[in-house]
C-alpha cells in the first residue's frame, strides 16, 4: 500500500494545479495565457514540473496579512477587523451593568 503513495501525492498535486488554474480568472494569471498554463500542467504534470511552475509562477501571489481585500470582496468574519470591533461594541450596550 505504501508504494502507491508517491503516485497517489503526485496525482493529487497535479489535480489541484489543474483545478487551481481553471478556477483562477484570467486577470489574476501570471507569465502567460491561462489556456498556455492548462496545456503546461496537463502536458508535464507526471513529472511535476507543470504544477510546480503554476504554483511558483503562474497564480497570484496573495496577500501576507489576508485581513484586506478588494472592494467588494467578501472577507470572512474572523479574518475582518472591523466586524470583530463591532462585536465588542454589542457585547457593552447587551450587558447590563451590576450595581
Amino acid at each position: 500500500m505504501l508504494r502507491y503513495l508517491p503516485f497517489l501525492l503526485v496525482l493529487a498535486l497535479w489535480i489541484y494545479a489543474f483545478v487551481d488554474c481553471l478556477n483562477t480568472p484570467e486577470k489574476d494569471v501570471r507569465g502567460m495565457p491561462k489556456l498556455a498554463w492548462v496545456f503546461v500542467i496537463l502536458l508535464f504534470g507526471e513529472v511535476l514540473i507543470g504544477p510546480v511552475a503554476w504554483l511558483i509562477a503562474g497564480r497570484a501571489r496573495r496577500s501576507p496579512d489576508g485581513a484586506t481585500a478588494a472592494p467588494g470582496q467578501w472577507i470572512a468574519p474572523d479574518d475582518n477587523p472591523e466586524f470583530l470591533k463591532s462585536l465588542n461594541k454589542d457585547d457593552l450596550k447587551d450587558d447590563p451593568k451590576p450595581e
